[in-house]
């Protein structure tokens, strides 16, 4: 029987999700009300709520690692841009950081942010631009060598003019890619969300010289009207 992302199941008569809606308020922008009850009405957005998580960005991560299986016992991943955190609690269980199988390798989760971000139990979080000198140095010192996974959910700040946007978040995620050269071991993975829009082509350029695999998907929990997709790049070449 087919469920939702809620876990309800759709078959049925007369089975129906109720619709929140959503009055425009004095002050308040059209674009404003329309995000709000989207939100409202988001099945993943309820799910998160109800699991735990601290956003809907939990579940693209977890669909990522269903297809590719990085997130594994013992793996040493490092979250870029990692606040609220979900991606961060997902990775903590799928890797073991708290040692609660104890017939699985323990893993070692790092969070880095621009800002400081509320605790995450099996997750180390640090308050730090990954792109000042000397970032990747300092992130292999705390991870206590390289690491298997660099992973990113950034992206930069609105313009509200498309390719603005778009050309801003491809090379945000050329910077991740960069860190990720200085940081991955052998073998690594580097995942990283991206908006379609054209420019992205240098981007798998580089990406399909440093790792053996490059995929684009987009996980079933990315909004439909949305234009961001994930590039997971597996196999990491160190050299040339």
């Amino acid at each position: 029987m087919a469920k939702t992302p809620t876990g309800k199941n759709t078959s049925g008569r007369g089975q129906r999700e109720l619709k929140v809606k959503v009055k425009s308020a004095r002050g308040r922008k059209l674009s404003s009300t329309r995000w709000l009850q989207r939100q409202l009405n988001d099945p993943y957005v309820k799910r998160a709520r109800a699991e735990g998580y601290r956003g809907r960005a939990a579940f693209k991560i977890m669909e990522l690692d269903d297809k590719y299986r990085f997130l594994v016992p013992g793996a040493r991943v490092v979250d870029l841009g990692a606040a609220p955190g979900g991606w961060c609690q997902v990775a903590v269980k799928r890797v073991n950081a708290l040692g609660d199988k104890p017939s699985k390798a323990v893993g070692t989760i790092l969070g880095i942010d621009l800002q400081e971000m509320e605790p995450i139990a099996g997750c180390a979080l640090y308050q730090l631009d990954f792109m000042e000198d000397d970032a990747d140095e300092q992130v292999k010192e705390w991870l206590g060598g390289k690491a298997d996974v660099v992973m990113s959910d950034m992206a930069a700040a609105s313009s509200g003019h498309k390719q603005t946007d778009h050309l801003r978040i491809i090379a945000l995620c050329e910077a991740a890619a960069y860190f990720a050269f200085d940081v991955l071991d052998e073998g690594g993975t580097f995942v990283a969300k991206v908006l379609a829009g054209g420019a992205e082509g240098e981007l798998q350029k580089l990406l399909k010289q440093r790792f053996s695999k490059v995929a684009n998907i987009k996980p079933p929990a990315s909004r439909s009207d949305s234009s961001e997709k994930f590039v997971v790049a597996t196999g990491f070449k160190p050299s040339l």
